[in-house]
């Protein structure tokens, strides 16, 4: 009779934690965009680099090491907002390259309003993690709904508005990203989430 040993191997995740990358990524292309939201300087290419490389790419990249790690949630919101990022970057560019007739301000309202449903729905989420997140995802909601009153009226007021409030959100999202970082550097809670 042979006996049967079942052997079982663990499998340690010794990936780093990708979290801080999409953060920062998030965090300060939104602070670029909505310094320029908020009058102090055109919509230019650093803007839209920015939008393309490490808004996109960067976090669309901590989207898929987050689902390595299992984060379903991490996932989601890393690569939807990476892709936010690019295709806004689309709209611009391939308007001002004569590829499709330029977005309204009424279409972009409509683009904004469901990329704020969408992030009012990860908020929901958010309640089941950290306060720095929540304060994220709750900003980012607000963020996205004055952006799509004030180009569906066209009130440049809202959209200044709207930039001052967007500078507050992505430097919470920097602040995540940063006490992400260092709490896990020093082994312990360094800033609080």
């Amino acid at each position: 009779m042979i006996s049967s040993q079942e052997n079982s191997i663990a499998i340690r995740d010794n990936s780093a934690n990708p979290a801080p990358l999409g953060l920062f990524g998030f965090g300060m292309t939104t602070v670029l965009l909505n310094i320029h939201n908020a009058g102090f300087y055109e919509l230019n290419s650093m803007i839209l680099a920015m939008g393309m490389f490490y808004g996109g790419l960067a976090q669309v990249i901590a989207g898929i090491l987050e689902s390595k790690k299992n984060n379903t949630f991490g996932m989601t919101a890393f690569i939807s907002y990476g892709f936010f990022w690019l295709t806004l970057v689309g709209l611009i560019l391939m308007s001002k390259w004569g590829w499709i007739p330029a977005t309204t301000k009424s279409s972009l309202a409509t683009y904004l309003l469901l990329w704020g449903i969408f992030t009012f729905l990860l908020f929901i989420g958010t309640f089941k993690l950290n306060r720095a997140l929540q304060f994220v995802f709750a900003t980012l909601t607000i963020l996205f709904l004055l952006l799509a009153i004030g180009n569906y009226t066209e009130n440049e007021s809202i959209i200044v508005f709207a930039g001052y409030e967007g500078i507050i959100c992505g430097g919470s999202a920097i602040y995540a990203g940063i006490a992400n970082l260092l709490n896990e550097v020093y082994g312990r809670k360094v800033l609080p989430l």
